[in-house]
């Protein structure tokens, strides 16, 4: 087996046997990995708490067939922050399980790795509402999905826009008004969020138009990935 360095956000983790752990992880160079931390649910296990979701870490793996090894792990980032607080820690569940259901396995995706961490960060300094929302805007973006908000997806006309279709992607004008009602606050917000004014309106006072555009935003990731996306219910509760 070879043996490479990268660093990764644990996604998730489920046990192996009586003592060991499968750690998926978003990695900087190899895309989504699994891997096997042995012995890690050990009291004296080497690994302790470092491979856990949400932790930030440095690794050493030796690459298998289908699983890798964990041979070194250490902490980069835990982001406590999250950690102490629901609403964040749900909140950062939501990112990582966006990111489990995007990233292909072993295709390295430095970009998708990036703004991953970036959310992360933004999360354990401000837990805006809105966060989780656009960070899934970005990822369709990032995936070549970008929404038409200009003019209308079924007949080009401009302004004035009343409603979002999930198969064409895009804004829709009053004549061809279907699926989804969008506000003009809402249309605005979500310009903004991909217009590269995302750290202003991380900063202002939710609104009905936050909401609006969050919940836009887990139908149109559940529509690309055609699953129910679970951390979404968990945020209904905090």
């Amino acid at each position: 087996m070879s043996l490479y360095r990268d660093t990764g956000v644990v996604l998730r983790t489920y046990k192996l046997g009586e003592a060991d752990r499968i750690v998926v992880l978003m990695t900087a160079e190899h895309g989504k990995v699994r891997a096997v931390a042995k012995g890690v649910r050990k009291t004296k296990s080497r690994f302790g708490g470092r491979l856990e979701p949400l932790s930030h870490v440095s690794l050493l793996l030796y690459q298998g067939r289908e699983l890798d090894v964990v041979s070194q792990a250490e902490s980069l980032d835990h982001f406590r922050a999250l950690h102490d607080d629901l609403s964040r820690l749900t909140r950062g569940i939501a990112l990582l399980e966006a990111v489990d259901q995007l990233a292909q396995e072993r295709e390295p995706n430095l970009r998708l790795y990036q703004m991953l961490l970036g959310a992360l960060r933004a999360l354990t300094t401000a837990d805006s509402p809105l966060l989780v929302g656009a960070f899934y805007w970005k990822l369709l973006a990032a995936e070549g999905l970008h929404p038409e908000l200009d003019s209308c997806v079924a007949c080009g006309s401009p302004e004035p826009f009343v409603a979002f279709d999930l198969d064409q992607g895009g804004v829709l004008c009053r004549a061809c008004r279907r699926g989804k009602p969008i506000s003009a606050g809402a249309l605005e917000l979500l310009r903004r969020v991909l217009g590269g004014d995302l750290a202003a309106a991380l900063r202002e006072t939710p609104s009905a138009a936050t909401h609006e555009v969050d919940t836009l935003a887990v139908a149109a990731l559940e529509h690309h990935i055609e699953r129910r996306l679970r951390a979404v219910g968990m945020l209904g509760q905090v």
